[in-house]
């Protein structure tokens, strides 16, 4: 509307526009005054505004919220304990305890404390387990509070303990309940009356708590062994009145094969004791007692392990040797025609054990597998005629034999001059210078030989110290030169009929 202003600027645009273009004349000390007016008033509208919220804010009421481990600060206008919770989004369970109660009024600054049920699993007997929830800090109090009482041989464990507590503080109250675990698992079980009847004695009635037979027992202190016969079995649940029977397996001692085992047994002969070992008898095995025999308590079988097999000996069987004549060797010469092959001498015999020791041999066989072949030599009986120089002469000889050479007289053959046979010579000369003494088995007597040294001389004489290739020469006392030494002895023709073609 034309002439109308608004802080002293008219509002027509139209105006405005056309008094642009004119100079507007300086404000007076009034219009100035009632220029500021308006701007004054916006402070003092601030400050009321702040008064106001102040004035607000201490309407609150601040509190304390003690969840677990949760602690919540809140500032609230709820007037009980229950609205300061809802109003903080505290959800409550119906066994939850809170204090100060929910119905308490609510004071500047108190403390709410929210105490929060434990989630227990509880499994009775058989029963399917269940979840509760409870404020009691033992599982027997969670029982009772069932209606449930106790005896001594009930059982009850918290999670898997004996002992009795549930855990301080339950898990926070915040956590998921989807993925929530219980805090506490409680499982109790009533002990239920049940007979053990050993066979051959009087029965027990015992009451009991366990699943099973085999917990049963073992509670009640019945060692029970692999081999015992129990029915029901160890296995089987157990149920009010239950009559259970243990037949006793004999406690027995078996060796075999170099061990010994200690077992149990339920069977009646040594058989079937076997048999239930696995123990097999082979061949000839026998079993101590028989295999018939009864099984009595704390017995001792042994099986003895026959092993039969033939051994073979073999002993050696020494060659002879074969001296054979050869007339196309020269005498005193030989050969070996053939070498010796010792035998064999085979024995075989049937040899028993019984675990491993001999028990019986008998010979079965003996026989000469290969025999011995002779080792032969061959000797030369050919007798070759020659001439030997000597300072006397040539002299022809037939042998020529290496002898060992003494010598002797008259008073030193060792004959008594008392004796008729003092100085005389075997062949009954007397004893002088060119009698020599032989053995003749070497040299026949009444040979003529000839000894470089000495000359010839008859063999004509023995001795008891004149034995094989020795010759003992003769002297007068006068003359007697001592001899002891190896030299060729000459044996001069004629050749003797009687000849020795092999000297040893």
């Amino acid at each position: 509307m034309p002439g109308n202003t608004h802080f002293g600027i008219q509002s027509d645009p139209a105006v405005m526009t056309e008094k642009k273009s004119v100079s507007e004349p300086p404000l007076s000390a009034g219009n100035l005054r009632a220029f500021r007016l308006p701007w004054l008033a916006i402070p003092i509208i601030l400050g009321a505004f702040s008064l106001l919220t102040v004035g607000y804010l201490n309407t609150f009421t601040p509190v304390t919220i003690v969840d677990g481990d949760k602690v919540i600060n809140v500032r609230t206008h709820q007037a009980t304990v229950e609205g300061a919770l809802r109003e903080a989004g505290v959800e409550l369970l119906p066994e939850d305890i809170v204090l100060p109660e929910k119905t308490a009024p609510l004071n500047r600054n108190d403390t709410i404390v929210v105490q929060r049920a434990k989630l227990v699993q509880l499994s009775v007997d058989d029963e399917e387990p269940r979840l509760l929830r409870t404020q009691r800090t033992r599982g027997s109090q969670v029982l009772a509070d069932l209606g449930y009482s106790l005896s001594i041989n009930d059982w009850l464990s918290v999670n898997g303990s004996f002992e009795d507590t549930l855990p301080a503080a339950p898990q926070p109250r915040w956590a998921s309940e989807s993925v929530r675990l219980p805090d506490a698992r409680i499982e109790f079980r009533r002990a239920v009356p049940l007979t053990i009847q050993e066979v051959g004695g009087q029965p027990l009635v015992i009451t009991t708590s366990a699943r099973t037979v085999g917990e049963a027992l073992l509670q009640a202190g019945f060692m029970v062994y692999l081999a015992d016969r129990v029915a029901p079995g160890l296995g089987t649940p157990v149920q009010p009145g239950m009559q259970v029977t243990i037949e006793r397996a004999k406690p027995i001692t078996i060796w075999v094969d170099g061990r010994q085992l200690r077992t149990r047994t339920l069977h009646d002969t040594v058989a079937d004791v076997l048999a239930e070992m696995n123990i097999v008898l082979l061949e000839q095995d026998y079993a101590q007692p028989a295999l018939d025999a009864p099984v009595i308590p704390n017995a001792e079988i042994r099986v003895v392990r026959i092993k039969r097999e033939i051994q073979i000996a073999h002993e050696y069987i020494p060659f002879d040797t074969v001296w054979e004549p050869d007339p196309e060797l020269e005498l005193d010469t030989q050969v070996l025609a053939q070498d010796g092959t010792p035998g064999v001498r085979e024995r075989r015999s049937l040899v028993t054990f019984e675990d491993g020791l001999e028990v019986k041999r008998e010979l079965i066989a003996d026989f000469v597998a290969r025999a011995p072949q002779p080792r032969i030599y061959k000797y030369g009986t050919k007798i070759v005629i020659r001439t030997l120089d000597t300072p006397q002469g040539p002299v022809q000889y037939w042998r020529k034999i290496r002898m060992l050479a003494t010598s002797y007289s008259a008073s030193t053959a060792g004959v008594s001059r008392s004796k008729s046979w003092y100085g005389l010579a075997r062949c009954g000369q007397r004893m002088r210078f060119g009698i020599v003494a032989v053995d003749p088995r070497v040299i026949s007597l009444g040979s003529n030989v000839y000894v470089p040294g000495y000359g010839i001389g008859n063999a004509c004489d023995t001795g008891s110290a004149i034995i094989g290739k020795r010759i003992d020469l003769g002297y007068d006392d006068d003359n007697l030169k001592l001899w002891y030494r190896w030299v060729d002895v000459y044996l001069l023709t004629p050749v003797p009929n009687q000849i020795r073609y092999r000297l040893e």
